[in-house]
C-alpha cells in the first residue's frame, strides 16, 4: 500500500513485510529439529527483536578486510544492500526451527554457494595487503561471521528483551557452536564463553578488524537501504534509528571508522528504544514478539497446542516475559 500523501515507498506494514522472510512448511510433525524448545536457542532466536542487531552484525562482519572483499566481489550488494541480511535471517531462522532435513537442506545451500567465492583483495587494509586471498570456505572468516551473529543477538537480548545472566550467554553459546560448526566454523570455536567473548574481543583490540573504503561503501547501503522502501515521510527517521541502532552496538574504534555519530542525542535516542522496547514487548500478543518459524515450530511439536481468547498460545504465557 501506498503511504497515505507521499510522492512514492509503501507504508510501515508492506515495508516490514519485505524485511522479514514468510513462514516456512511445517515440517515433520514430532521432530524437534537440531536444538529444541528447551534450548536457549529457541528461547532467544524466537524474538523478532533480534533484527535489529542485524545491521551492525553486517557492519562488524563487513570490518574484517577479507570478508568485506569477498562480499563485494561475489554479492549483488548495491543492488539490494539487505539481501545478505535477509538470506541470513532466513537461513538462521530454519536452522534453528526447522526440522532435521530442513537445517540440513538450508545449511547445505550455503555451503554450496560458499564453494564458489574465492578471489585476492584489491586494496591494503589493515594487516592484510593488497593481493591478499580469500575463500568463503576459509574457517576463520567462518568464525567470525558466526561469532558476530551470536554476539549481537546476544546483546539485543540482553539490551532490548531482558537482562541475560551469565549462565544463559555461556549456554546460548554453546549451543549455538553447533550452528557454526553446519557453515565451516569447526576449527578454533571457543570453547568457553569466557573463550568467545575474548575471541570478539581480540579481533578489535588486536586490529585484526580495520574498515577499509569497500566496508565503508557498503555500509552507507546498508544504513540507507533499510528506509529506501519507505514512503518519504518515514524514511529519514527510519535510516536514523538504523544509524543509532548500530552506533550503539559497535565498539568505539569500529563506529569511528565508519564515521557514525555517538554523541548525547544519539545515546539518549538508543536508550529511549531500548526502555520502550523492553516495555512493549511483555504485552504483545506471539504472533507479534516472535518469529513465525518459531510457533511453527511449537505447532509441530504440540499440534494440540490452543490458544485463549486474546490470541496468545496457552503454553507460550508462562514464558513470555522471559
Amino acid at each position: 500500500m501506498r503511504w497515505s500523501g507521499s510522492s512514492g515507498g509503501v507504508g510501515p506494514a508492506g515495508y516490514l513485510a519485505s524485511l522479514f522472510p514468510s513462514e516456512p512448511p511445517s515440517g515433520v510433525p514430532g521432530d524437534p529439529g537440531l536444538f529444541g524448545p528447551a534450548s536457549e536457542v529457541w528461547r532467544i532466536g524466537r524474538e523478532r527483536v533480534l533484527t535489529a542487531g542485524g545491521p551492525a552484525a553486517l557492519l562488524l562482519q563487513l570490518a574484517h578486510p577479507l570478508v568485506a572483499a569477498a562480499v563485494a566481489d561475489h554479492s549483488d550488494f548495491q543492488a539490494d544492500p539487505l539481501r545478505r541480511l535477509r538470506a541470513t535471517l532466513d537461513t538462521t531462522l530454519t536452522v534453528t526451527f526447522g526440522d532435521r532435513e530442513q537445517a540440513a537442506a538450508a545449511a547445505a545451500r550455503v555451503r554450496s554457494r560458499h564453494r564458489q567465492v574465492s578471489g585476492r583483495t584489491r586494496t591494503a587494509v589493515g594487516r592484510f595487503p593488497a593481493g591478499t586471498g580469500y575463500r568463503a570456505e576459509d574457517p576463520q572468516l567462518a568464525l567470525w561471521v558466526h561469532a558476530t551473529l551470536v554476539w549481537t543477538a546476544l546483546e539485543i537480548y540482553d539490551g532490548f528483551v531482558a537482562p541475560l545472566p551469565h549462565q544463559r550467554r555461556a549456554r546460548y553459546q554453546a549451543e549455538m557452536s553447533r550452528f557454526g560448526q553446519l557453515f565451516g566454523a569447526s576449527q578454533d570455536l571457543p570453547d568457553s564463553y569466557a573463550d568467545f567473548d575474548s575471541y570478539v574481543r581480540s579481533m578489535d583490540d588486536d586490529a585484526v578488524l580495520e574498515v577499509g573504503p569497500e566496508a565503508r561503501a557498503m555500509a552507507g547501503e546498508i544504513l540507507s537501504a533499510g528506509a529506501s522502501g519507505l514512503a518519504r515521510p518515514l524514511r529519514v527517521g527510519a535510516g536514523a534509528l538504523t544509524g543509532v541502532l548500530a552506533a550503539g552496538l559497535l565498539p568505539p574504534r569500529l563506529r569511528a571508522g565508519y564515521g557514525l555519530s555517538w554523541g548525547r542525542r544519539e545515546q539518549q535516542a538508543f536508550r529511549a528504544i531500548h526502555l520502550a522496547t523492553r516495555a512493549a514487548l511483555p504485552v504483545l500478543p506471539v504472533q507479534v514478539r516472535y518469529w513465525p518459524h518459531y510457533l511453527s515450530a511449537k505447532r509441530r511439536l504440540q499440534p494440540d497446542t490452543r490458544q485463549d481468547d486474546t490470541g496468545r498460545h496457552r503454553s507460550e504465557e508462562q514464558h513470555s516475559a522471559s
